[in-house]
């Protein structure tokens, strides 16, 4: 399988920008490699629904910009729509632990949350912001659309804020709990 392939179902998983410096870890090559790569995969996406959308530092796949009438009216159909069980779900994890990451609403939901957090964001009721912590991912918060919307001035406003902080801490602790005891037992079995 040819690189281009590669950094092209890379960007498809991903569906957020990557760095050029993370592509070339992810590829184990150089950067130059990686640079070669993406012009290929530019070069084969001319014509199709896909693009390249890059900066400097890093690249992304995006929508060709021939069929932007059709996102646009898909985009209004969409946003037209109910959010959902899923998307009210998601939305009340952000509100109560947030900031928070993506692997970890999908932990406390224990499913995939990457499209139902682009639907929050395209609503404008999530924002995505750089984790200081993990330069490699991002953290997901509340706008200010959202509280004014749901008439707070601030998340510690909502109804029980405190106690549904505290069992979705008691979730994740207690979830770290039973994982801890899984690799005792599992390693006292293997010792025996």
């Amino acid at each position: 399988m040819n690189l281009s392939a590669k950094l092209e179902a890379i960007l498809f998983w991903k569906a957020e920008p990557v760095t050029f410096k993370k592509l070339s870890e992810l590829l184990k090559v150089d950067l130059p490699t990686v640079k070669s790569a993406i012009d290929e995969l530019e070069k084969n996406l001319q014509g199709r629904g896909l693009t390249l959308v890059q900066t400097d530092r890093e690249v992304m796949l995006g929508t060709a910009k021939e069929f932007s009438p059709l996102i646009e009216q898909l985009t209004k159909e969409e946003l037209t729509r109910d959010l959902g069980k899923a998307g009210l779900e998601t939305l009340s994890i952000v509100l109560y632990q947030g900031p928070i990451s993506r692997a970890d609403i999908d932990y406390i939901r224990g499913v995939n949350s990457q499209f139902i957090l682009r639907n929050l964001l395209i609503r404008g009721l999530v924002e995505r912001i750089d984790n200081p912590k993990d330069t490699r991912s991002f953290l997901y918060k509340t706008t200010l659309d959202l509280l004014a919307h749901l008439g707070i001035s601030k998340v510690e406003d909502l109804p029980e804020y405190e106690k549904v902080r505290a069992d979705i801490d008691a979730f994740k602790g207690q979830s770290t709990e039973n994982a801890q005891s899984t690799e005792l037992t599992a390693s006292a079995t293997i010792e025996a």
